[in-house]
């Protein structure tokens, strides 16, 4: 078992890093045939702040930038271009693209298309195909923001375009939370990892989604008086992002010691910088930087942002454990991977000592009988409706926080993304 002194240090290594960062500004699959993607599908029941609020309903415009953002991603960039070119007869004159042999030009040009195709699938794979909350939230807070006022075609479209960055975003993390926690179904479907020739290559794609985020940012926001604002938002949040993952794995790697080391700080902890700030702050922060506004200015609403992030989560454990995979599209393993979760920690708050033990004789166990005994544990702590009762209260709470604000349109914010989540199942 981990000693305290163990635990300890870990706990203070962390809390280094994370303070530095405390208060800064926070900042399916398509076949490749050169064809035009099938319309996307997204998953229903992601409700807008339009629903009876008298904005019209832009769910297919956005739909709409993602083809046209893809289409530029897939085409844009050095190795389709002399593909292209190839063809074409255009090798660029004083480039190493001209001395290329002959013999070596069709060799060269198919494997630049199994480039181009490979991406393009990935993206196709990874990218859409959710309920799209995010990307759409960053859209849906613009528009509220801006009720009243005129929005141009232009001024909508780099709200959509920074929805989707935030969706590039959500795809690298799932790809690779799903490597590292060695998942098998995510969005009603294998990992993308999972498919026969991609494996570990999933990493690649991964840094190859977070460089496309960059290369939208040069192109449709370098011009603009918010783009250092912008970058340093998301480079901010990537970091936390970052350290939230790094938490969560090495307070896993205690936990396999003495699970009797998780408690309600430590998961919070996990939560805030994993999911809290990119999933919930992040499409908010973007739209405000569109809007024109300055980020400090807007802590109190980081806050309330954070705490609905952590209520998420908390849903997110619940389901893991007791919802019908089917029905949520992913295979829950957080008992087998010894993840701190709200489960397993308000278990340990509330169990005995022989509950306890268990708990730790069994919890991170791979076996189906292990993985039973800790459902039913948490059966016999009545769990669900200890869970039923949290959710009432976080739900209070963050109905009384958001009616303590004075701004109209923050407040429309705000509740959007509560009615998005709330007692959600899915």
């Amino acid at each position: 078992m981990a000693s305290s002194s163990q635990t300890s240090s870990l706990e203070a290594d962390i809390e280094a890093k994370l303070i530095l960062h405390e208060d800064a500004p926070p900042p399916a699959s398509a076949q490749c045939s050169g064809e035009a993607a099938a319309p996307l599908k997204v998953e229903e029941g992601c409700p807008l702040p339009s629903e009876g609020g008298g904005i019209a309903d832009y769910r297919e415009r956005f739909l709409k930038v993602y083809d046209r953002l893809r289409g530029e991603l897939v085409t844009d960039n050095y190795l389709c271009k002399f593909a292209t070119n190839s063809r074409e007869g255009e090798a660029a004159d004083n480039s190493c693209e001209a001395k290329i042999p002959a013999e070596h030009a069709d060799f060269l040009r198919q494997i630049t298309d199994e480039a181009r195709c490979h991406v393009e699938q990935m993206i196709d794979y990874n990218v859409p195909g959710g309920k799209l909350n995010r990307g759409l939230s960053v859209v849906d807070s613009y528009m509220l923001l801006k009720q009243g006022s005129e929005v141009t075609e232009d001024e909508f479209f780099l709200a959509c375009v920074l929805g989707w960055c935030v969706e590039w975003f959500q795809a690298c993390a799932l790809v690779l939370d799903d490597i590292m926690d060695g998942a098998h179904m995510r969005r009603e479907k294998k990992c993308w990892f999972r498919l026969p020739k991609v494996g570990l290559h999933g990493i690649k794609d991964c840094v190859l989604l977070k460089c496309h985020i960059a290369r939208l940012f040069r192109k449709y926001f370098r011009e603009k008086h918010y783009y250092l604002e912008l970058t340093e938002l998301w480079d901010e949040i990537s970091l936390q992002t970052s350290l939230g993952q790094m938490l969560d794995l090495t307070s896993t790697h205690y936990g396999e010691n003495d699970i009797k080391n998780y408690n309600v700080q430590l998961y919070h902890r996990i939560v805030k910088y994993k999911t809290s700030y990119y999933s919930f702050y992040l499409p908010v922060a973007c739209a405000l930087l569109l809007y024109g506004a300055k980020l400090e200015n807007f802590k109190r609403i980081r806050d309330i942002l954070i705490d609905m992030g952590i209520y998420f989560q908390a849903q997110d454990d619940f389901m893991d454990c007791f919802e019908d995979p089917l029905k949520t599209g992913k295979i829950g393993t957080d008992i087998e991977d010894h993840k701190c979760s709200w489960l397993v920690v308000e278990a340990l708050g509330h169990a005995n000592n022989n509950q306890i033990e268990e708990l730790v004789k069994n919890y991170g166990q791979r076996d189906q009988t292990s993985v039973s005994r800790v459902k039913s544990t948490y059966l016999t702590l009545d769990l669900k409706e200890k869970f039923f009762k949290y959710e009432d209260r976080a739900y209070r709470h963050l109905v009384s926080s958001i009616e303590a604000q004075r701004d109209h349109a923050l407040q429309e914010i705000l509740n959007s993304f509560l009615k998005k989540i709330h007692r959600r199942r899915k």
